[in-house]
């Protein structure tokens, strides 16, 4: 009888970690998503529609980078 308890709890806690793998894979791709969306938008504005934000070139992947972490 033990040993079918240990199989279960072995069962759960294998299904927990898939889960939580899934769960982690799942914030990564969303923040993937905003950090290249960013990225795409913010590199279609011209060099003025970027001065007059106070953004400079260089730094938009950083940005996205930080918009991406706030997700």
């Amino acid at each position: 009888m033990t040993h079918v308890n240990y199989a279960k709890t072995f069962e759960a806690g294998l299904i927990d970690r898939s889960i939580n793998v899934l769960k982690l894979a799942s914030v990564r791709l969303a923040r993937f998503r905003t950090y290249r969306q960013t990225v795409r938008e913010l590199e279609s504005l011209s060099d003025r529609e970027l001065a007059d934000l106070g953004l400079h070139r260089a730094v938009i992947h950083s940005l996205a980078r930080q918009a991406a972490q706030q997700e």
